[in-house]
């Protein structure tokens, strides 16, 4: 007699698709606070950093125009453990890393793994919703990523200032992290072979009579990662050099307050309109860019505790808003396809920041690179909110409410 495990039901599904999506974002985030290290133990440049963060959305762009649709044919629970695999695997690299060529092998493992997994988790966490409140997968989506950053920054930081092997030891967590996860979501129900399509690689997937709300809910969440990027990518050495401080736990401490607010907003506003929270976080957000270019000019760690809150604040409603958005407009059977080409779009924009904020800051300086980058990004906010507006008064009009 042979014993099968015990699968998870419907509300065990939804919440191992939330770890799955905090797994993604910590992986993402791990590295950032050891930038400095990596730079001045190999002296590596601004650009050469950044270049190594945007490896990461890079391999996702790709991953995600191959496989982006691939958990509609095959699965949410296989596309996650696929994607799960290879974060496992990057965790090892980097572990192991002997130089930044390993660094870069690293990342673009990451960014595969999170293209399988990302849009798979968050299809089903809409699908395993068993709350009466619809935003709850959205609002949980924020959430979940924030909480993985957050964590991915403080305890990286905490394990390298004052742990043994500063440069491995947040990686073997990664890792068993990933194992962890990966036992978690091999207990969701397995789809039915015969409700599944025939995979084929990803097309760009709109869903049909919803153009205007698909590019306000893309520029939304590429507005939410373009601020992002530039915590990510800049956000250590920034923190760094303003502070003067260079205890890595305060520098990731720093950083993570930015992704505090993140989850706590999406938890609190969890219930706002999807259309009001897109034009409120693009608001924030034009604030948020005001305040980091008085950083720049003054240095003033106060400045930069606020910074990170209305920062965060801002990308929260901004990506939540957009989710909530194409969630409501999205056929079950393109869910994952559709998520998919949202989230590649928005990871373009945050590719081109990180990497443009990088050269800027390597050619210029850093408070140099945010005066150019902070006005082309607020640039995006003022469209995504006047979008937001005249869609939401187009669908009053006609009667249409989506959230």
């Amino acid at each position: 007699m042979t014993l099968s495990p015990r699968r998870f039901a419907r509300r065990g599904s939804f919440w191992a698709s939330a770890a799955v999506l905090a797994l993604c974002l910590w992986s993402s985030g791990a590295p950032s606070v050891l930038y400095p290290t990596y730079a001045g133990e190999w002296h590596l440049s601004s650009i050469v950093i950044t270049t190594v963060f945007a490896t990461y959305p890079v391999a996702l762009l790709i991953g995600l125009l191959l496989f982006g649709n691939i958990s509609d044919a095959i699965g949410r629970r296989r596309a996650m453990l696929i994607g799960i695999t290879l974060i496992f695997v990057s965790g090892a690299l980097f572990v192991f890393a002997l130089d930044v060529g390993w660094l870069y092998v690293g990342r673009v493992l990451q960014g595969a793994g999170t293209a399988f997994a990302l849009g798979a988790a968050s299809a089903s966490l809409v699908e395993n919703n068993t709350s009466s409140n619809p935003r709850l997968a959205s609002s949980l989506t924020t959430a979940s990523t924030a909480l993985g950053l957050t964590l991915a920054l403080i305890v990286s930081g905490t394990l390298a200032q004052y742990a043994p092997w500063p440069e491995q030891l947040s990686f073997i967590v990664l890792s068993v992290l990933s194992v962890v996860v990966f036992a978690a979501v091999y207990l969701m129900p397995q789809a039915a072979p015969d409700a599944r399509a025939a995979w084929r690689p990803q097309s760009i997937r709109v869903p049909r009579g919803s153009v205007r709300v698909f590019v306000l809910a893309t520029l939304a969440v590429s507005l939410a990662f373009a601020v992002g990027s530039v915590f990510l990518s800049l956000g250590s050495s920034f923190a760094k050099d303003l502070t003067g401080t260079t205890n890595l736990l305060v520098i990731g401490a720093l950083l993570a307050v930015s992704s505090i607010m993140i989850g706590t907003t999406a938890i609190v506003l969890q219930r706002i309109h999807a259309h009001l929270a897109v034009i409120v976080g693009a608001i924030i957000t034009v604030a948020g860019l005001a305040l980091l270019e008085l950083v720049a000019s003054s240095g003033s760690v106060a400045l930069v505790l606020i910074w990170c809150v209305v920062g965060g604040i801002g990308y929260s409603l901004a990506f939540m808003g957009g989710l909530q958005l194409i969630g409501r407009v999205t056929a079950p059977e393109h869910r994952g396809a559709t998520l998919s080409t949202l989230y590649l779009f928005a990871y373009v924009f945050q590719a081109a920041t990180s990497v443009g904020a990088g050269v800027l800051a390597t050619g210029l300086g850093l408070a140099a690179s945010v005066d150019v980058v902070a006005p082309l990004v607020a640039i995006l906010a003022v469209v995504v909110g006047v979008l937001g507006l005249v869609d939401w008064r187009i669908r009053a009009r006609a009667g249409v409410v989506l959230a």
